[in-house]
């Protein structure tokens, strides 16, 4: 579904990509997905965007946007909003459709193939937008978890739907052997 010489962009949706992976059971290894997509085709630029805790003294997400912003990737970023809800619950809001959809049209003149990693069914009338300048849509996310996280209306939209699980073994990070116990020396899970 892609061409050697077709102008790539990647839109990556962090919390939705990373939700859906871990559905799946499995982390990405960005540097493994990048060089995927640049095997695939001229890759013009590589999008990820994230909310961020910016009050919090250690966010889990820094290291990884750190890594990202120097490894090839166009971080966008804003900070999240925690606030409480009608149930006495702390939330964190953080919604980057805007400005993933802003990007996406602004960079649509200049790429042929669009490739959304997300199944946030709000990107639909993005899709057919970026679609009606001539721009063919891939979209990444997955019917394979319970319940499926990609929206029928998405996946119907886009030009070619790509099953997150069938890109682990591509895009996947081994999983980390497990770690000794310090009481025994015998590693988690083994029978003693």
């Amino acid at each position: 579904m892609f061409y050697r010489d077709e102008r790539l962009a990647l839109f990556i949706d962090g919390s939705n990509l990373y939700a859906a992976a871990k559905a799946l059971g499995f982390d990405i290894d960005y540097k493994k997905l990048r060089s995927e997509f640049l095997s695939r085709g001229k890759l013009v630029r590589a999008f990820y965007y994230t909310a961020l805790l910016e009050d919090q003294e250690y966010s889990p997400i820094r290291p990884l946007v750190d890594w990202l912003d120097y490894n090839g990737f166009t971080m966008v970023t804003k900070p999240a909003k925690e606030f409480t809800d009608s149930m006495g619950r702390r939330k964190v809001k953080g919604n980057m459709d805007i400005e993933l959809a802003v990007d996406a049209m602004e960079m649509a003149d200049r790429i042929d193939h669009m490739v959304l990693f997300s199944g946030d069914g709000d990107f639909r009338p993005l899709v057919e937008a970026v679609q009606r300048k001539g721009v063919r849509v891939s979209v990444v996310s997955t019917i394979r978890s319970q319940p499926p996280m990609i929206a029928d209306e998405l996946r119907r939209q886009a030009d070619n739907f790509i099953e997150l699980e069938d890109l682990k073994d591509v895009i996947g990070r081994p999983p980390r052997p497990p770690r000794p116990r310090e009481d025994d020396g015998q590693e988690y899970g083994e029978d003693i």
